[in-house]
């Protein structure tokens, strides 16, 4: 097993580890940060009110609040079960699928380097986990952003390790609930992967079908009229929206053009930078980037949806950068946006207003994307027998070029997160009151709802 920070003991271990259970635990239970299953209840009400009271899909709203229901419709039937159940049982049944949609995840993202680390690493990772305000968020609000992101990371298992007759699978049921997703078809028609890129896109259409089938009203409003429909999107000037628009919308800005350009050049660098991860080999870091990208482009991207970035703090870790993983994982653990709930202008609303913004775009430029997902780099030189030997000095230059693998950097980041995020957790500086959370349980209905279930396009 390698060595991990901390004392050397099981038993030192087992209290460390219980001493950060206990402020992670405190922290989650005394900090207003909790949703309170908002966009669950969305869910929830709306499969209810269409099955059981004959209501519409898309009129719903949740009790003393404008909130209703704007993905596609077949999300709306993919949630069909949730009529059969109570709400306490769909929400732990929500519990359960994002606990094994986040396995899932961070399975695929660190490969089988894990068991290297024991139970000490995965629970120092669990405690890090859990202070990431994008994950805590999604969880409270009952999201299904985790259950998406592990439908995609499956297909790049696929691809990366070339059993690639099903992929696109995952890519295509992803985008058929929400529409953010679908950039991933486009990262495969940009990786020259046409037959995994049609796979996609006719997962997607069959279960948009199949949708059509069952709720043909329900699919005629959406598409020629929901999804067009801004004023049921939200805020584009809400804190929340960590989106490219969201800071055009905080600067006042409300051209279009200017959003469209920038999405543009966001597009084509995501377009460039893909092309070279794909071209390496290195898959994980092409999702990733696509993740980026879509949370970029999307016209709302709230706060919980930014669980599209853990792949590239994988990537980072990969490619040997445990630290700026670690420094850019506490930041999103801190809430710190929400300091400028208020107000978003001057030079610091600019830059801390939109810092997860600014996070997100950096990782798409720097992100490293030259390093091959799992195993060495292969030597291009011939084994034959009839080669040259190599000197002697060649193995200890080999094996200090080489990037390390994800088993070797893991840790790094979970502690390096876990110790800055405990510290830091409550981040915000001050303490907000429940009246300034942007759910419709903890506050009364606002123009700018932070609650994703209020938006169609993502």
């Amino acid at each position: 097993m390698r060595r991990l920070p901390g004392p050397g003991s099981d038993r030192g271990r087992l209290l460390l580890i219980l001493a950060l259970v206990t402020a992670v635990t405190v922290f989650t239970a005394t900090v207003p940060l909790l949703r309170d299953w908002f966009d669950l209840r969305v869910y929830y009400g709306t499969v209810n009110s269409w099955i059981h009271d004959g209501g519409r899909v898309y009129d719903y709203r949740v009790p003393g609040t404008p909130y209703g229901f704007t993905y596609p419709p077949f999300a709306a039937v993919a949630m069909l079960p949730m009529a059969l159940v109570g709400l306490h049982t769909a929400i732990a049944a929500a519990l359960l699928l994002n606990l094994t949609a986040l396995t899932v995840a961070l399975r695929v993202l660190t490969g089988p380097g894990w068991r290297r680390y024991g139970w000490y690493g995965v629970a120092l990772a669990a405690c890090a986990l859990s202070l990431f305000e994008p994950l805590r968020d999604t969880f409270s609000f009952g999201q299904v952003n985790l259950l998406l992101l592990a439908l995609v990371l499956t297909d790049c298992a696929l691809l990366a390790s070339g059993h690639t007759r099903w992929a696109g699978i995952g890519i295509g049921l992803a985008a058929a609930v929400k529409l953010t997703p679908a950039l991933f078809i486009g990262l495969l028609l940009v990786a020259g992967r046409r037959r995994a890129a049609a796979v996609a896109t006719g997962v997607a259409v069959a279960a948009t079908g199949c949708a059509a089938l069952v709720a043909p009203d329900a699919s005629r409003f959406y598409w020629t009229h929901a999804l067009w429909d801004t004023t049921r999107v939200g805020g584009l000037d809400y804190v929340s929206n960590q989106s490219l628009q969201g800071v055009l919308a905080r600067l006042g800005v409300e051209s279009r053009p200017v959003w469209a350009a920038l999405v543009l050049l966001v597009l084509g660098c995501w377009a460039w930078r893909s092309r070279r991860a794909v071209a390496a080999g290195n898959w994980p870091a092409a999702f990733a980037l696509t993740g980026l990208t879509a949370c970029l482009v999307s016209p709302i991207t709230w706060v919980h949806h930014l669980v599209w970035l853990l792949p590239s703090f994988a990537v980072l870790v990969r490619a040997g950068h445990p630290r700026v993983a670690g420094a850019l994982y506490a930041v999103l653990c801190t809430s710190v946006v929400w300091l400028w709930f208020d107000d978003a202008s001057g030079v610091d609303g600019f830059l801390g207003g939109n810092l997860y913004t600014w996070i997100t775009l950096c990782l798409l430029l720097g992100l490293p994307v030259g390093q091959l997902p799992e195993r060495r780099r292969p030597r291009s030189r011939s084994t034959s027998a009839t080669e040259t030997p190599p000197s002697a000095a060649a193995p200890a230059t080999t094996a200090a070029s080489d990037q390390p693998g994800v088993s070797s950097s893991v840790a790094g980041t979970a502690t390096a997160a876990a110790a800055t995020g405990v510290a830091g957790g409550p981040g915000l500086g001050r303490s907000r009151s429940a009246s300034s959370e942007p759910t419709g349980s903890t506050r009364p209905a606002a123009t700018n709802p932070q609650s994703s279930s209020s938006r169609a396009s993502s």
